[in-house]
C-alpha cells in the first residue's frame, strides 16, 4: 500500500478555477499554489509553489477552449508534479476533448482520442478522472488507471424534482439510446428515439426519424455533449412536429461555441437547457433558459475516496 504526506494536494490550470474551488471547498481546503501562464514567446510556464513530494496530486483541467492550450498546461503541470517527486498524480478531465474522435471512420484520418490519452501516460500521470465520455472505449484508450463518473445520478434528482408531468426522455440519436434509456427508467418514463444523419465533417446534423411517441407529452432531449446545438435544434424541430408540448434538453457537457446558446434558446417549444459546469460557461452564453448544475460535490467525493482507498463505483449504487 502507498502512503502519502499529508492530504491530497489539488491543483488547477487556466481552464476552470472556478470549479477547481468549489471542489477543494467541498474538501474545505485550499487549492494548491501553482503558476501557470504564458512568455510573450507563447511558451506554456509552469511553477509549483509549494512542496508536493510524496504527495497526493489532483490536476484539475477540462480541456475545454481553446483546447490545445488547455491540453498543453495540463501535460507540463503533470511533468512538474512528476519532477517535483508527486507521490501520485491524478488528471482529473472534467471534459475530454477529441474523444469523438475514437476510430478510423474515414481513410487516413486520426485516432485523436488515443493520442491524447497516450501523451498524458507518457507527462507521467499515475491515474485519470473522467466525466461522462463519448463513448466508453475511450476508456482502454488509457494505459493508467481510469475512473470515470456520471452526471446522471444529478440530472435524475434534478428532473425528478420538476415534478413533469406526461413526459417522454427522448435521445438525440441512436448512438447515446443505452444512457437515454437507462435516464428514462430512472425517472420511470418511457424512450423515445430519433434517427439523425452528420453532414459530413461539420458541425451539422439533421434529424430522420422519430422512434416513439411524444404526442401530447413534454420531452426532455438526452445527449451527452451539446456543441453547436444543431442536433438539439433539429429534434427538437421534429418533437415540435411530432405533438410534444414542451421539450427540455439535458446534456453533461455544454460546448456551446459561438451562438450555440442563444440559437438553442431561440429553439421553439424549448424551455430550459440543462448542462453541467464540466467546462465554464462563458459569460456571453449566460441565458436564462440555461440551467447549470454542479459537478464539485461530485469531483471532490471522487477525489477524496481515491485518496483513501475507497471505493469510486459505490458513489453510484
Amino acid at each position: 500500500m502507498v502512503f502519502f504526506n499529508g492530504g491530497p494536494v489539488i491543483f488547477s490550470g487556466n481552464a476552470h478555477p472556478e470549479l477547481t474551488k468549489k471542489i477543494c471547498d467541498h474538501l474545505g481546503q485550499q487549492p494548491g499554489g501553482i503558476e501557470v501562464f504564458k512568455f510573450n514567446n507563447d511558451n506554456t510556464f509552469v511553477r509549483i509553489l509549494e512542496n508536493v513530494r510524496q504527495r497526493d496530486v489532483f490536476i484539475v483541467q477540462p480541456t475545454s477552449t481553446p483546447v490545445n492550450d488547455h491540453i498543453m498546461e495540463m501535460l507540463i503541470m503533470i511533468d512538474a508534479a512528476k519532477r517535483a517527486s508527486a507521490g501520485r498524480i491524478t488528471a482529473v478531465l472534467p471534459y475530454y476533448s477529441y474523444a469523438r474522435t475514437d476510430k478510423k471512420d474515414q481513410p487516413r484520418v486520426p485516432i485523436t482520442a488515443r493520442l491524447i490519452a497516450d501523451l498524458i501516460s507518457t507527462a507521467g500521470a499515475d491515474r485519470v478522472i473522467l466525466v461522462d465520455l463519448h463513448a466508453g472505449q475511450v476508456q482502454g484508450f488509457f494505459s493508467t488507471q481510469v475512473d470515470e463518473l456520471t452526471v446522471m445520478p444529478l440530472m435524475v434528482d434534478y428532473f425528478k424534482e420538476k415534478n413533469l408531468s406526461n413526459f417522454v426522455v427522448v435521445a438525440t440519436d441512436i448512438g447515446i439510446s443505452k444512457r437515454a434509456r437507462n435516464f428514462a427508467a430512472k425517472l420511470n418514463v418511457p424512450l423515445a428515439i430519433i434517427e439523425k444523419r452528420r453532414v459530413g465533417n461539420r458541425d451539422t446534423a439533421e434529424s430522420l426519424n422519430l422512434i416513439g411517441n411524444v404526442d401530447g407529452k413534454a420531452a426532455v432531449l438526452f445527449d451527452d455533449e451539446i456543441n453547436t446545438g444543431s442536433s438539439m435544434i433539429s429534434a427538437a424541430a421534429m418533437l415540435r412536429k411530432n405533438g410534444a408540448t414542451e421539450i427540455y434538453a439535458c446534456a453533461t457537457h455544454g460546448v456551446l461555441p459561438g451562438d450555440a446558446a442563444k440559437n438553442l434558446a431561440a429553439a421553439e417549444g424549448m424551455c430550459e437547457i440543462v448542462i453541467s459546469d464540466t467546462m465554464p460557461l462563458a459569460e456571453a452564453n449566460r441565458n436564462p433558459k440555461i440551467t447549470v448544475i454542479s459537478v464539485a460535490a461530485l469531483l471532490g467525493e471522487a477525489i477524496n475516496r481515491i485518496h483513501k482507498g475507497q471505493s469510486v463505483g459505490a458513489l453510484f449504487t
